[in-house]
C-alpha cells in the first residue's frame, strides 16, 4: 500500500530538500539518462528556473518520441452537483446555497447527443460526492445508457470500495481520475471538515483499489493552491512511481488543477505562475516519458495554445461544468470558472496549424481484456 511509504516521509522536510536544490543540482539531472525523484526535486525548485528554456527543449523531443503529434482531446459530462462534503474551495459544496441537481435518463442522454455532435469519442463523468444519490446503483444505469456512445469512459467521482470498481468496470469505465487535493494532511483536514471526503487515508488509498480491480487508467493530480505546490507535486511523483511498479499493466495521467473562482469558494493559499506550470509540466515529462499530462479549460486560452509543445498529451475542449451544462439545464450552477472557452472545433485548429492531430477517439473498446470482441489468442 502507497500509505505505507507515504508515512516514511516528512512533508516539512521534503520541502526544506526541495528548496535546498543547488543549480549545480539542476545541471546534474537535466544531463541524467534516467532521471530520480532526487532529480525531480532539482527540476520543480526554484534552482531550475533560469533553466526553463532547456527543460522545454527537452520535453518536447520525450513528447514526441514517445506521442508523436498527436493531441487527445476529451470533455467533462457532469452529471450532478449534489455533494455530502464541506470543500472549502468547491462551488458544489454542501454549505454553499445553490440549486442542486442530478441529471436522470432523459436528461443524460440529451447530454450525450450535444457531446456527440461536438465529434467526442471520450468522454468524462464527473459528480459531486453524494452516495445516496449518485452512488454506485447511478453510476451502473449512467454507464448503461452511455457505453454504447463512446470508445472511452472516464470517471471522477467520489472514491469508492474496490469490489465498487470491480462491478462498474464490466459496465464500460476505464479510466478513474482521482486528486488527492494535497498530500499535506493538516491542510488537507483544513479544507475538507465535514464529509466522507474528510477521511484522508481513504482517499490515498483510492489508486491502490483501483490498481486491484484492473482499471485500464489512473489519473492523478493535486489542487494547485492549497499548499506549496512544489511539495505536493513531488508526493504525486512518489504515488506515481509507486503505483507504475506496483500496477504495471495500468496506464497514468496527470493533471495540473489550479484554483479557479467558483461560488463561496477561497483564493489560493499558495499562487502558481505560468512559468511555474510550465516547469513543472517538464519536470514531470522529464522524470517520466511514458506518463500522460492533461490540461484542462481552467487554463487561458494563449496558455494553452503555448503549452501543446511542451509535453502535453491531453486536453479538454468546449466543456461545461454545471449537469446538464450542455443541452439539458445550462442554468445550473459550475463547479467553476473555465478560461478557454473556444469550441472543439476551434480547438482542433489551432491544434492542425500547430502542427498537430487532434484525437476523439482514445483507444478501442474492442482491445480490451474485458471485451467479448478481444482477441485472446
Amino acid at each position: 500500500m502507497f500509505k505505507d511509504i507515504f508515512t516514511g516521509y516528512d512533508w516539512a522536510a521534503v520541502k526544506a530538500g526541495i528548496y535546498a536544490k543547488t543549480t549545480q543540482d539542476v545541471e546534474r539531472a537535466l544531463t541524467a539518462r534516467r532521471r530520480t525523484l532526487e532529480d525531480f526535486k532539482a527540476l520543480i525548485s526554484p534552482a531550475a528556473q533560469p533553466y526553463l528554456e532547456q527543460m522545454a527543449q527537452l520535453s518536447h523531443q520525450l513528447t514526441r518520441q514517445r506521442f508523436g503529434n498527436t493531441m487527445q482531446l476529451y470533455i467533462p459530462l457532469y452529471l450532478s452537483n449534489e455533494c455530502q462534503n464541506i470543500c472549502t474551495y468547491c462551488g458544489f459544496s454542501l454549505d454553499n446555497k445553490i440549486r442542486r441537481k442530478t441529471l436522470q435518463p432523459a436528461e443524460i442522454m440529451q447530454e450525450v447527443e450535444a457531446i456527440k455532435a461536438m465529434g467526442y469519442e471520450h468522454v468524462l463523468l464527473v459528480t459531486g460526492e453524494a452516495w445516496q444519490t449518485v452512488g454506485v446503483d447511478y453510476f451502473k444505469e449512467a454507464l448503461r445508457l452511455i457505453r454504447p456512445h463512446f470508445s472511452h469512459i472516464s470517471m471522477e467521482v467520489q472514491p469508492m470500495d474496490e469490489e465498487d470498481y470491480a462491478a462498474l468496470i464490466p459496465l464500460g469505465l476505464q479510466s478513474v481520475l482521482v486528486y488527492q487535493e494535497t498530500y499535506h494532511q493538516a491542510g488537507y483536514k483544513l479544507h475538507h471538515p465535514k464529509g466522507r471526503k474528510s477521511n484522508f487515508d481513504y482517499r490515498l488509498e483510492t489508486p491502490d483499489r483501483l490498481g486491484r480491480a484492473g482499471i485500464h487508467k489512473i489519473g492523478l493530480g493535486v489542487l494547485i493552491g492549497l499548499e506549496d505546490w512544489r511539495t505536493d507535486s513531488f508526493f504525486t511523483a512518489l504515488h506515481l512511481q509507486y503505483l507504475e511498479k506496483t500496477y504495471w499493466q495500468t496506464r497514468y495521467s496527470i493533471s495540473f488543477p489550479r484554483l479557479r473562482p467558483c461560488a463561496g469558494g477561497l483564493p489560493p493559499k499558495v499562487e502558481m505562475n505560468d512559468r511555474e506550470l510550465v516547469q513543472l509540466i517538464c519536470a514531470y515529462r522529464l522524470l517520466d516519458p511514458d506518463v500522460e499530462l492533461s490540461l484542462s479549460t481552467r487554463e487561458s486560452e494563449q496558455f494553452r495554445n503555448h503549452i501543446i509543445k511542451l509535453g502535453i498529451t491531453s486536453m479538454s475542449a468546449g466543456s461545461k461544468t454545471n449537469p446538464g451544462g450542455y443541452a439539458a439545464d445550462p442554468q445550473s450552477l459550475e463547479q467553476f470558472e473555465i478560461s478557454d472557452e473556444r469550441s472543439p472545433q476551434h480547438i482542433a485548429q489551432m491544434l492542425r496549424q500547430q502542427g498537430y492531430e487532434p484525437v476523439w477517439k482514445n483507444w478501442d473498446h474492442s482491445l480490451s481484456p474485458l471485451s467479448p470482441y478481444h482477441d485472446r489468442s
